[in-house]
């Protein structure tokens, strides 16, 4: 939205659940107007977001934005509805595009997540480079005796 940095108010909490298993920390806030519906039948309300943490979704509308609106979502057919000034306003989305966004956010997840725990497993793990110089145990593996070299014919 090319909104400039200077206009993002401080934010010091983190977010929970946003990312399974870390924390988000965002930039900072910012207060934007918001419109549900159309011309003929539209609400206007400003809500406050949290700016720029890595994530599937473009804006997350939770209790805040549907206590500020009066609407009431329905999770099973995604759909949010909520009282305009002629008529109820219905906000929906598809299964297919639900699906769609699931998918993202767990790719998303799952490459945050990873992130965080690669540098962890080396610092944990030891590099274990084998001794060419050292003789092998006797466990190693040991030809059987009716085993027979079989010459390679480099032409074929």
């Amino acid at each position: 939205m090319r909104i400039p940095r200077s206009e993002l108010r401080p934010m010091s909490s983190p977010f929970h659940g946003v990312i399974p298993g870390a924390q988000a920390y965002p930039l900072g806030q910012i207060d934007l107007p918001v419109m549900f519906g159309d011309r003929a039948n539209f609400r206007l309300e400003v809500l406050t977001f949290e700016v720029d943490f890595p994530r599937s979704y473009h804006a997350i509308l939770g209790q805040p934005c549907y206590a500020k609106f009066m609407a009431a979502p329905n999770y099973i057919y995604q759909k949010v509805k909520m009282s305009g000034p002629n008529h109820i306003i219905i906000v929906g989305s598809t299964f297919s595009h639900a699906l769609t966004c699931d998918h993202e956010h767990y790719e998303l997840a799952t490459a945050v997540i990873n992130s965080f725990k690669l540098p962890r497993l080396g610092e944990l793990s030891t590099l274990a480079v084998p001794d060419c110089n050292k003789p092998t145990s006797l466990t190693s593996f040991l030809p059987l005796e009716e085993t027979k070299a079989v010459g390679i014919d480099p032409i074929r």
